[in-house]
């Protein structure tokens, strides 16, 4: 019976950025339907661990709760994903939670994403619009493009590819696979065309899409399916065309 079920948690805490991590367990009465949220968010209504000591509440990020805003990252018994989306009945136990390794500790499972928003920000992914509201109507997107960009749209900045991408550490300045698919979205639409060069110039560099060994593991673990390594491939083939048109020079800003 369900109310006799007990839930036992492994958690890899730290108190801060500096302190050093330590494992924590909890044991929870068991629910239907519970995922790893809604087990976390027990804990801190209840901070009591599994010898019955009090503790402090643990910290991790969260948002939509819908697998949509990608806050809720975390290594979930050894494999990046979002806790949001796990269920307590298809893991084995005791689950295991630790925070990513790839970004540094805040406290506990709270991580700090800004290595991957600052690449989001070198890799200019955004259109720039200021001062075309007058304009009128931008160009539109072919159907069949505009249902393949949508895929890499999908992209919610949840650092999971980044996490099990082997090339991506702290000896690495690798900006891994989120930023480069994003660079291929952007240079796809017809506005965000008009700064291709820009965008290709920037991952034609050191951290760029030299560093990447090719795994794999990007689009296997990515929780929206995104063919990371399709638009890796694709940006390959259009850096080759950018060093060439640098070479040689080009008639065309863009083409």
């Amino acid at each position: 019976m369900s109310e006799n079920k007990t839930v036992r948690f492994i958690i890899t805490r730290q108190d801060g950025p500096e302190s050093a991590p330590y494992q924590e367990e909890f044991e929870l009465a068991y629910r239907p339907n519970m995922n790893v949220i809604s087990a976390l968010m027990e804990i801190r209504r209840n901070p009591v661990n599994a010898k019955g000591e009090k503790t402090t509440p643990i910290n991790w990020d969260m948002n939509c709760l819908e697998e949509v805003c990608g806050a809720c990252s975390m290594v979930i018994n050894g494999k990046p994903r979002q806790s949001c989306t796990a269920l307590v009945d298809q893991l084995e136990q005791p689950i295991q939670l630790a925070p990513m390794k790839t970004f540094p500790v805040v406290r506990d499972l709270q991580v700090d994403r800004s290595r991957m928003f600052d690449s989001l920000k070198k890799v200019k992914a955004w259109i720039p619009i200021d001062g075309t509201y007058d304009l009128g109507p931008g160009p539109r997107m072919p159907e069949k493009k505009r249902q393949w960009a949508y895929e890499l749209s999908k992209c919610m900045t949840c650092g999971v590819c980044l996490e099990a991408c082997p090339n991506v550490n702290s000896k690495s300045n690798f900006i891994g696979p989120a930023p480069l698919s994003q660079v291929r979205l952007f240079n796809a639409h017809p506005t965000g065309a008009m700064n291709k060069d820009e965008r290709l110039e920037s991952i034609m560099g050191d951290g760029g899409l030299a560093n990447c060994g090719n795994s794999q593991n990007c689009v296997q673990s990515c929780p929206k399916g995104i063919p990371l390594t399709t638009s890796i491939a694709a940006l390959n083939r259009e850096t080759s065309f950018q060093m060439f048109k640098n070479f040689f020079g080009s008639d065309h800003m863009v083409d």
